[in-house]
């Protein structure tokens, strides 16, 4: 590939597809950027060997080389689990079926996962929508590695253009640009951007929408790694030194002075005794005496990393018992919705921006089919609940929600079922109601132009009663 020097450097916005490609392939992640850090230590890749003394480092590289004991992959992951899509509603129609095709026919019950872990670890995320052959729309994750966004002067949501280079697993580099007028490709094998083939874009929208993680007006969105790595070094660094001191110091050490000491031929000491917990010392210098060295007391170690992991919680918003700091007990019933409280309001949050992404890529889909709700502003996100509760609490709850005459196909949204197991419940009622008809068919019927009051026979009836004649005579006395 052929990149001008110095990058895109002209006055002004870019005004051909050359222009725009060098000027997007410059604002793409080089190899020193950040977010290559945020990856290593997702991975669990970051060792950095953080003794107290080189020479320790050197003693030491060979038995805790591939040593981990990595709490990012933890925070991320506690966030990332709780961000389930289930689908996506329109007003008086309910969870939209066409919807919900788009979505399970791109995979994206587990590719979603991958879009919001993503911008989680680095800050941001893409996903294209395109058509296929058949003219019907496909949904496709790009990482941020991968793509770059410009956005319309003064707007944070319309695009003016995006760029994609993707590099194959032999090497070859395909670039494609969108904007709102044209499509520009350089294929597969092509090294010269003058090379692509420009067309117009039949959408007339640049078909790509941005994940952005921690999203602020007037900054770079941001990793939830970014506080998190400087606590996870100094954990690793205290760890590092307890294991060195418990390689060292954590035994009691014997002593002994007054006693010569020998020499080998070479003059370096002999060791005088081999010590060990079935071997006796002694010495025949009446002025020698032996002592002991306590162990070294591990126990302050434990209590800094306990320290350092409480504040990594308390910057993460991650529960305590997710890093066993309780002595590795876990909360139950209502203490632990309040320790998890923090991280359901994260999640919470992540669901309202990236909830906004995910009805824009919807609406990009309707748009690739021509149809009406490629203007469905109101359309909504259905997530899963991220709260934690018992079957019990949230059954009742339910029931509750029941009494306040809330529809029944939302309950059983709010239940967690799917939209596809909503759809089967639909069609068991149907059934339900066909043979309850049927039944009813069979059953013995009432015969036509009959009062079914008027069939009662006289032994139905109750006797007359005399009461009131009585009452009269009693009253005509007086």
């Amino acid at each position: 590939m052929i990149i001008p020097p110095g990058g895109y450097n002209a006055v002004g916005p870019p005004q051909n597809p050359q222009d725009w490609l060098a000027y997007l392939y410059g604002r793409l992640p080089g190899p020193g950027d950040q977010i290559h850090q945020y990856i290593k230590y997702y991975d669990g890749d970051q060792q950095k060997f953080a003794f107290s003394q080189a020479k320790y480092k050197s003693a030491f590289r060979g038995v805790f080389e591939t040593w981990r004991d990595n709490f990012c992959g933890t925070i991320l992951d506690s966030t990332n689990e709780r961000l389930h899509v289930e689908g996506f509603r329109l007003p008086g129609t309910g969870t939209d079926q066409d919807a919900r095709e788009f979505w399970q026919r791109s995979s994206m019950d587990s590719f979603s996962s991958a879009v919001h872990l993503d911008a989680l670890i680095t800050g941001k995320s893409f996903v294209l929508v395109w058509a296929d052959k058949k003219g019907e729309p496909i949904i496709t994750p790009v990482s941020s590695q991968e793509m770059v966004v410009q956005y319309k002067p003064g707007s944070l949501t319309e695009l003016e253009a995006a760029a994609r280079f993707y590099m194959d697993s032999w090497g070859r580099q395909m670039v494609t640009l969108w904007t709102e007028e044209y499509v520009y490709e350089v294929p597969f094998g092509k090294t010269e951007w003058e090379s692509g083939t420009k067309r117009p874009n039949p959408l007339n929208v640049v078909p790509v929408v941005p994940f952005y993680n921690r999203a602020r007006l007037g900054g770079a969105p941001m990793s939830d790694l970014q506080n998190v790595i400087p606590i996870q070094d100094a954990i690793n660094k205290t760890l590092m030194d307890a294991l060195t001191t418990s390689e060292a110091a954590a035994f009691p050490l014997r002593t002994v002075t007054g006693l010569e000491i020998q020499l080998d031929d070479a003059g370096n000491p002999i060791q005088p005794f081999d010590s060990g917990a079935d071997k006796i010392l002694q010495a025949e210098d009446p002025q020698a005496k032996f002592g002991t060295l306590e162990a070294a007391d591990l126990g302050n170690y434990a209590i800094l990393i306990g320290v350092l992991l409480q504040h990594l919680g308390a910057i993460s918003r991650t529960p305590p018992h997710y890093f066993l700091v309780n002595g590795g007990s876990a909360p139950s019933g209502e203490s632990i919705l309040g320790a998890e409280a923090g991280l359901v309001a994260k999640v919470k949050e992540r669901m309202l921006h990236f909830g906004e992404c995910w009805e824009r890529v919807i609406r990009l889909c309707f748009a690739v089919k021509n149809d009406d709700r490629r203007n469905a502003f109101d359309m909504e996100t259905q997530w899963r609940d991220p709260e934690y509760r018992t079957e019990a609490q949230h059954i009742d709850a339910l029931l509750k929600m029941k009494q306040l005459n809330v529809p029944e196909e939302f309950l059983w949204a709010e239940a967690g079922f799917t939209a596809t197991q909503i759809a089967m419940f639909r069609e068991m009622r149907k059934q339900d109601a066909k043979a309850e008809a049927a039944i009813q068919r069979i059953l013995p019927q009432p015969q036509a132009g009959l009062n079914p009051a008027a069939a009662k026979t006289p032994a139905d009836k109750p006797p007359p009663s005399n009461s009131g004649n009585a009452n009269r005579k009693i009253n005509e006395r007086k």
